[in-house]
């Protein structure tokens, strides 16, 4: 079965542009103009890709990301912005609210095409190793992680945590009192082909430990090295 995309992007030329390169490869292929029409159609025929452009009459693509993020049907679809938008800010405000790649305009079809193909393959593999090697439900204390249905839940109260928080807070409770260097996070997190700052490991490390409140001691910062998960409340 081929893999569905949902191309979104307030300007025609350019979403046809992007689907005709995506069919000739073999994808289905779904087409949205606005933000609010990107929703309705992502959660009608349930992508596994959604390619965004940022800047958009009405609803504009974070808001787009955030719902699309917070529907148990699209919350583990893959989401690609494409914008004109360039600095490091807007890139790191993009993967904090679960993009899985971040990529400018303008770009060839054929770079597209292989980073979308980079994105659906990492996906596949992603599931294939948790199912194998990873509880689908982690449980450390008074904290839950759902890896089935991509929550999270401190004392018994669902906290909403977006894409790449989820991945990066599940991957350390995996691996509790193991030391990570931001390098190898930003490399099994976001995966090889996504090219982000830094500074992007630390941004979601601080937003996930706002969101663990207390228990934001469970994750502790090796100084010079990385971070860990401890093994002890």
């Amino acid at each position: 079965m081929s893999n569905k995309v949902l191309v979104v992007d307030d300007e025609r030329d350019i979403v046809e542009l992007i689907s005709y390169n995506l069919r000739k490869e073999g994808f289905e292929v779904e087409t949205a103009y606005n933000g609010l029409e990107a929703v309705e159609k992502a959660l009608l025929t349930n992508p596994d890709l959604v390619i965004l452009d940022i800047m958009m009459p009405g609803m504009d693509g974070y808001d787009v990301c955030r719902k699309l993020r917070k529907e148990p049907a699209t919350a583990s679809a893959a989401i690609m912005f494409l914008t004109a938008k360039a600095t490091d800010i807007d890139q790191i405000l993009g993967l904090e609210l679960g993009a899985d790649d971040y990529v400018q305009k303008p770009i060839s079809p054929r770079v597209l095409i292989a980073r979308v193909k980079t994105i659906l393959r990492r996906g596949t593999e992603t599931v294939r190793t948790e199912t194998i090697v990873t509880p689908e439900i982690l449980r450390f204390g008074p904290l839950e992680v759902n890896r089935q249905n991509y929550t999270v839940s401190i004392e018994g109260r669902d906290i909403f945590f977006p894409k790449k928080e989820f991945e990066l807070l599940s991957f350390l409770m995996s691996n509790p009192s193991k030391v990570f260097a931001r390098e190898d996070l930003l490399r099994r997190i976001w995966g090889e082909s996504v090219h982000v700052v830094d500074r992007t490991v630390d941004v979601h490390i601080s937003k996930i430990r706002d969101k663990l409140g207390n228990f934001a001691h469970l994750i502790e910062t090796v100084k010079g090295v990385g971070y860990r998960f401890r093994d002890h409340l």
